[in-house]
């Protein structure tokens, strides 16, 4: 291809090597394995830069998924039970995901329904602003279950996350 992305057809190398060097541009091998290969007449330095800028930018969109956790004991008092459940709420509310666990100890293991009976209670709580996204199950001497908020809720929250970071950014650019 040449300098303004006009087809060159089958070149010499030597030659293709001299439309390079008078367009002052890169000769860039961009398929070897074609018969014959093919090269493109290009700035490499800034189509590096470019291609950098691209990932740069789709690193920044990427949706940061935060697991945050919250541990209980199967004989929570009704007042902690809420405080616990605020957390949880606060969490969904900011887009994270929940991690909820139940430790069980002594013979509060021989009673594993109980801990189920606790988790499902606390979905049921907060199932206006999460799902389940797995469900409860004992790990040794705990029972885990995960509550992810809902989907079209972290989308908002993460718009508004970046709305945010965007306004700080402009706050803190100098102004001429």
């Amino acid at each position: 291809m040449g300098p303004e992305g006009e087809q060159v057809g089958i070149v010499p190398i030597g030659e293709a090597l001299r439309l390079a060097q008078d367009s002052e541009l890169d000769l860039v091998e961009v398929a070897p394995m074609a018969r014959p290969p093919v090269v493109k007449l290009m700035d490499y330095g800034k189509f590096k830069y470019e291609s950098a800028q691209k990932a740069r930018e789709a690193r920044r969109n990427q949706a940061l998924t935060v697991i945050k956790e919250m541990r209980l004991r199967l004989k929570i008092d009704p007042h902690d039970y809420e405080t616990k459940k605020g957390h949880v709420e606060r969490f969904l509310k900011s887009g994270d995901k929940v991690k909820i666990t139940v430790m069980f100890r002594g013979r509060e293991q021989s009673r594993p329904e109980m801990g189920y009976r606790l988790l499902q209670r606390l979905a049921a709580d907060v199932s206006e602003l999460g799902v389940i996204e797995s469900n409860p199950k004992q790990d040794g001497r705990n029972m885990v279950m995960v509550i992810a908020p809902h989907r079209n809720q972290a989308a908002t929250d993460g718009a508004r996350r970046q709305a945010k970071a965007d306004r700080a950014a402009e706050g803190s650019a100098p102004t001429a």
